[in-house]
């Protein structure tokens, strides 16, 4: 990836990122990789290995093949980055990660379910249950998500589902009759930041310690940098 000038390669265990502006640029940094690593006695896994062309225009790159010493290598819309547990999609979208995240809160939610509506537990620890158990797994990467205001509201009902599990219905204490909590009533209940605020918190505080791991980093640069083209009409930044 060239980013002010400097090219950078993301390694993290052992899997190899490699970043280009093309399908060509990426294909002869891979060649160049290859040839390097068996010289260390290592070889790429084509099984496992993948390409994935990200593009405002969705046709884009695929009439390319990759194909690398003998190995052909399969294009993919999406894939899961196992050891970052992250869902990259060829749009660059967060939806789907969201989703996935979601859906994993969900499933832990059902696990513990029979102790956020056990009558034998209190409130507060409950609550320390949801914060425990469920929301870590919910808000896992959260710090690099870029959020709309359509994703901000899948989270705020998935929040408030489960804060109503831990809260029950409201009971009138004239007639004794349960009522359903409105959106904003468990958030004052739990007396704790909503989900979207504590996101944006803890962007903010990645965003600060980027800042001061200084200039000569390149997780730095990659922070301060600018992309080097002019963006598209009607095209966000992030």
């Amino acid at each position: 990836m060239k980013l002010n000038g400097t090219y950078h390669l993301l390694i993290y265990a052992d899997d190899v990122n490699i970043f280009g502006g093309s399908v060509h640029t990426v294909k002869e940094n891979a060649d160049v990789l290859v040839v390097v690593s068996k010289e260390s006695g290592l070889e790429v896994n084509a099984d496992k290995t993948k390409y994935m062309v990200i593009s405002r225009d969705q046709n884009a790159g695929r009439s390319h093949s990759m194909k690398i010493v003998n190995s052909s290598f399969e294009r993919a819309d999406e894939f899961k980055y196992l050891y970052l547990r992250t869902t990259l999609t060829n749009q660059n979208s967060i939806q789907e990660e969201i989703k996935s995240r979601l859906k994993s809160g969900n499933a832990r939610c059902h696990s513990v379910q029979y102790l956020l509506s056990s009558s034998l537990l209190s409130k507060n620890l409950k609550i320390r249950i949801h914060k425990t158990l469920i929301l870590p797994v919910v808000l896992y990467g959260c710090e690099t998500w870029s959020l709309t205001l359509r994703e901000e509201c899948k989270l705020r009902v998935f929040e408030n589902r489960m804060l109503r599990i831990i809260f029950g219905t409201k009971r009138n204490e004239v007639t004794r009759e349960g009522k359903k909590l409105h959106n904003e009533e468990p958030i004052d209940l739990c007396c704790s930041p909503h989900i979207v605020r504590v996101i944006k918190s803890r962007r903010m505080r990645l965003a600060g310690y980027v800042a001061r791991r200084g200039e000569g980093r390149g997780v730095y640069r990659v922070l301060v940098g600018r992309p080097e083209r002019k963006r598209p009409t009607g095209e966000t930044q992030a």
